[in-house]
């Protein structure tokens, strides 16, 4: 399998190459220990280890990330500006309740932007980066099993954030960069973890993305990001009524 290692650091270089919040809020000279901070508080959150709606304690976080407290504040501001932590007063930061009509919300804008940012991006990334994405992708589904239970959440997060960071760096707007950054984050939340039965189709879907992107032919990117998009909200439309 393609070092996931290596393609997150690619990941994160483009994104903040595009001027997003993550290298803006960095407050200290070594931004490494912030970023694997940030790293790790997000992965909390998005496996659920840290609760929506849990108040998070700045020294109690230091104490299980074995760091200083500089880099853990550093890190909370990152997720504050990403709008996945709400500043709640004297009483701290707190993780955000993302409910479902806010998912549906973000998934509507993001359907309105990412389309054009597809177009801007096609013919504009590097072939290594793309045969990366590829290889990543074909690993997860060579090991989803048939209901997709099989992938881990965090190794599908990576992927997609990747994938979808590099096309906002290559579109070459860092203000578009930013605000998908912080829709991406709000829709995270209703991902595979809630439809493990669409990793194979979301893979599929992904491949067809960077096919595009890869021809240089931006309509064909746009319209792979209008259809994996529309699945993913008709998927959890359809989850939520047999609920």
């Amino acid at each position: 399998m393609t070092s996931m290692h290596g393609a997150d650091n690619k990941a994160y270089r483009n994104e903040s190459q595009a001027g997003d919040k993550r290298q803006t809020m960095l407050n200290i000279p070594d931004q490494r220990l912030a970023i694997q901070a940030y790293e790790k508080i997000l992965k909390m959150i998005m496996s659920r280890q840290i609760q929506p709606g849990d108040l998070l304690n700045e020294r109690r976080l230091a104490e299980m990330l074995d760091m200083s407290r500089t880099p853990v504040r550093d890190a909370l501001l990152i997720l504050e500006g990403e709008g996945l932590l709400l500043r709640q007063g004297r009483r701290g930061l707190q993780v955000r309740r993302i409910q479902v009509d806010d998912f549906l919300d973000a998934l509507q804008v993001r359907l309105l932007l990412e389309p054009a940012v597809a177009r801007m991006a096609a013919g504009k990334v590097a072939g290594d980066i793309l045969d990366a994405l590829e290889g990543d992708l074909k690993a997860v589904m060579n090991n989803a099993g048939p209901t997709g239970t099989d992938v881990e959440r965090e190794q599908t997060r990576r992927i997609d954030e990747h994938l979808h960071g590099v096309i906002a760096s290559a579109a070459g707007n860092p203000k578009l960069s930013s605000i998908l950054l912080e829709l991406r984050r709000q829709t995270q939340f209703f991902d595979l973890k809630s439809l493990p039965e669409r990793v194979t189709d979301t893979c599929n879907e992904h491949m067809e993305i960077i096919a595009a992107l890869r021809m240089g032919d931006g309509d064909r990117a746009a319209r792979a990001i209008i259809f994996y998009l529309d699945q993913v909200r008709a998927s959890i439309i359809a989850r939520l009524s047999r609920a």
